[in-house]
């Protein structure tokens, strides 16, 4: 004998009660304090890969002699990127390959990454609800059936083909019933590949000394993964048409 079990649906996955409006004030201020200073003091201009190359010596320099220092200050200050939605998610990871190699870096990109993405789970969950849905509740209806039908298979899917921008799968991802521990492991799992092919093309551009550099073959490998990586959205959207 068995025994139907109903799936919830999208307003049944919907997160449960926000918390105190003091609550939510504290942390839309901190969260529009963080934004504002980093425009305001245009800190963007150091999360670029010119600005990287520029300081190339001095950061490796500083990473060799202060190695652990060094280690936490980056997964720190990518999981602040992360956990505020701001730019230079690439950048960070690109510098998480260029200081402490492929493997290291992708490390320390997963760890600080699905850190950030956890902390804006869950202010979205407990206390950005309201700013969610009506910043961006017309994008919201094919994450949530997605997550309906399978939230980690669904969740998974989204951190390998890109196909809605990471800072909003973190959002909406609070909007609903997931559970943290699935949220975490999809997350962590799920972003190794791309974050590994940052990390190995940041390594090769790192030993670039000069132009003629550009023809090694590390290099000219890791432009080929970063073109491959962009070309998996397109291919995912291909083969889910012919599918359907």
């Amino acid at each position: 004998m068995t025994t139907e079990v109903a799936m919830p649906d999208s307003q049944e996955m919907t997160a449960g009660p926000a918390s105190s409006p003091v609550g939510k004030l504290i942390v839309v201020g901190l969260f529009a304090l963080a934004v504002g200073a980093f425009f305001y003091f245009d800190l963007k201009q150091y999360l670029s890969l010119e600005a990287l190359k520029a300081n190339r010596d001095s950061l490796l320099a500083y990473t060799e002699a202060h190695y652990t220092k060094s280690v936490v200050l980056f997964i720190l200050l990518y999981c602040l990127q992360t956990a505020f939605s701001l730019p230079g998610a690439a950048i960070f990871t690109l510098a998480g390959g260029f200081l402490f190699g492929s493997f290291l870096g992708t490390l320390y990109t997963n760890i600080a990454a699905t850190s950030g993405a956890t902390l804006a789970f869950l202010a979205a969950r407990y206390l950005l609800r309201d700013w969610v849905e009506q910043k961006f509740g017309d994008r919201l209806g094919p994450i949530q059936e997605g997550f309906a039908k399978n939230a980690f298979s669904y969740l998974i899917t989204l951190r390998l083909v890109p196909l809605f921008p990471f800072f909003l799968v973190n959002l909406v991802s609070g909007l609903t019933r997931v559970q943290l521990g699935t949220f975490i492991a999809a997350t962590s799992i799920g972003i190794i590949p791309g974050s590994f092919v940052y990390a190995y093309a940041g390594r090769q551009l790192g030993t670039l000394n000069s132009l003629s550099d550009i023809a090694s073959p590390q290099v000219l490998l890791a432009f080929t993964l970063l073109g491959t990586l962009a070309l998996v959205p397109i291919l995912y959207r291909k083969i889910a048409s012919k599918t359907a």
